[in-house]
């Protein structure tokens, strides 16, 4: 039974995709911040698969150090989805609060890269690394300096991984707009009712997961439409 390791899984895309994965016998490790949502989600998908859940936030190293542990000795794949916005409404960069830009990156940047250190020494030859990432990362939205920013370095970071672990599956995944909290929270006050939800997105994922496409920067919902 292949393992997976999904942060940010209690709702959003992390939470689809972890539905997605445990649907085809997947075992998974999945983690929040909020215990309540978390144990929501891993009562859902304890259902179908093994599932362990562990509240926490992957900024904290003993966190990360629990996630790994609680995976063991194989980890077939490491999907870093876990976010945060920043404040909200999203500042202007001549505004933005140096520390809450230190959070964001924290998180965004930091944690990932933390995450990822601790898990490639029980990652098979061809075992996949997913950094879920944005269209903020490359385009010039005004008020994401943030929260751009912080994705721009992790794919990056992303690019320069798969350089160096020519042996592993390295993916930098824009899912795209999504119907979510987190997007809420970049429009507050606003409908996005129109916007896709979460699990329009997964297809594409999966293609990454379950292929053997090269590693680089995909957008999901282009592989969902022509596949990869």
């Amino acid at each position: 039974m292949p393992l997976a390791i999904i942060t940010g899984a209690s709702r959003g895309l992390g939470l689809a995709l972890a539905r997605s994965l445990a649907r085809d016998g997947w075992a998974l490790v999945i983690d929040a911040r909020g215990a309540v949502e978390l144990d929501r989600a891993a009562d859902e998908l304890g259902r179908v698969t093994e599932v362990v859940a562990v509240a926490g936030d992957v900024a904290d190293a003993a966190h990360r150090g629990a996630l790994i542990a609680a995976a063991g000795e194989r980890i077939d794949l490491l999907v870093n989805n876990a976010s945060v916005l920043g404040p909200s409404p999203q500042p202007s960069l001549e505004l933005y609060p140096l520390a809450e830009l230190e959070r964001v990156y924290r998180v965004n940047v930091l944690a990932p890269l933390a995450l990822t250190q601790l898990a490639l020494p029980h990652l098979p030859d061809g075992g996949a690394i997913v950094n879920v990432t944005s269209d903020a990362a490359v385009e010039r939205y005004e008020g994401w300096g943030g929260y751009g920013s912080a994705k721009a370095a992790l794919e990056q970071l992303t690019a320069i991984l798969a350089a160096e672990q020519p042996q592993l599956r390295v993916y930098a995944v824009d899912p795209g707009d999504m119907h979510t909290q987190m997007h809420q929270e970049a429009f507050p006050g606003e409908d996005i009712s129109d916007r896709p939800p979460p699990e329009d997105s997964v297809p594409g994922l999966r293609r990454l997961i379950d292929g053997t496409a090269p590693s680089g920067r995909y957008r999901a919902r282009e592989l969902a439409e022509v596949g990869a």
